[in-house]
């Protein structure tokens, strides 16, 4: 049986990890990075499964939603591979466990490619080649996209590696249920990373005015009784760091109400409704339609 055993080898796993440089050109609103996720893995899964019905089970495996940053993706691939690797072989992986490690693994991933690639890598390597090109040397450009790309895509094929080693030790110990465990962790861990930026990523802001309160004379600036030029503008910032209102009618609104109360309250009800009904089997397609025809209809009665 050692000997019929099925390895993907060297160049199975680089033919991947090349084709995953595209997997944004299939970005959709309902699966997001789904289709390219599929797209990358199929050398592996025709390397590993040789019946077309077998191939098409793992295609559909790698179907199910997924999105996260297209960069720090990798390890995801490799643990993947290394779990596709090993269902081939007869272990005992089924499909739930597959899909667990890449929802448990790419939300806390999302979070690193933001910050180390476009905040930090790209701006640096811009500004030093665009300190180049300023100069009028063509150099710049051709060593950002070099520079950028080398450093992209060694990145990649180095974390996916990594992923893959690691994975196997994962599937070396199913019977002590360490699989298991990776799981649930890293789908906790999932779960609480996108909770918490459910406050970042929903916004949700009421318009209704609750109350109009006509301030006192010394509350707010009189802005016409201010110095001309930039006195005036000195005076002004001191006045509002001493506590003074901009305006001399205090405004408050239902959000500003809600804040007071819980603040994020309303964004995550929207997320706990929409889970709620993605459980029942509703598309997200429909929801996304639903919400973007809600949000406008309560922006044109004022409601938002």
């Amino acid at each position: 049986m050692a000997d019929n055993k099925i390895t993907l080898s060297k160049s199975d796993r680089l033919m991947v990890c090349l084709r995953s440089t595209f997997w944004q050109a299939s970005w959709n609103y309902e699966r997001m990075q789904n289709g390219g996720y599929a797209f990358a893995m199929i050398p592996a899964i025709k390397k590993l499964y040789k019946e077309k019905a077998d191939q098409i089970a793992a295609l559909k495996r790698h179907m199910e939603f997924f999105n996260t940053h297209p960069y720090v993706a990798s390890p995801i691939v490799g643990v993947t591979l290394a779990l596709e690797q090993e269902k081939a072989n007869g272990a005992a992986v089924d499909d739930a466990a597959i899909q667990g490690v890449k929802v448990g693994m790419m939300g806390p991933l999302a979070g690193i490619g933001d910050p180390v690639f476009w905040f930090t890598l790209r701006p640096i390597l811009g500004a030093m080649c665009a300190s180049i090109a300023m100069d009028g040397n063509m150099l710049g450009p051709i060593m950002f996209f070099l520079l950028w790309n080398i450093l992209r895509f060694g990145f990649m094929w180095y974390t996916q590696e990594f992923g893959y080693k690691v994975g196997s030790q994962i599937t070396e110990n199913l019977s002590g249920n360490l699989l298991t465990n990776i799981t649930r962790g890293a789908s906790i861990l999932g779960m609480f990373v996108l909770g918490a930026l459910v406050q970042r990523w929903v916004s949700i802001k009421f318009a209704p005015v609750v109350s109009s309160i006509q301030l006192s004379k010394g509350a707010y600036i009189e802005w016409d009784q201010l110095p001309a030029g930039g006195e005036g503008i000195k005076t002004a910032i001191q006045q509002f760091s001493s506590g003074m209102a901009l305006e001399p009618v205090k405004v408050t609104t239902l959000q500003n109400n809600l804040d007071a109360l819980i603040p994020g309250l309303v964004p995550l009800l929207l997320t706990l409704l929409c889970m709620w009904l993605l459980k029942k089997g509703v598309s997200p397609i429909v929801i996304i339609l639903a919400l973007f025809a809600v949000g406008i209809g309560a922006h044109l009665i004022g409601l938002m």
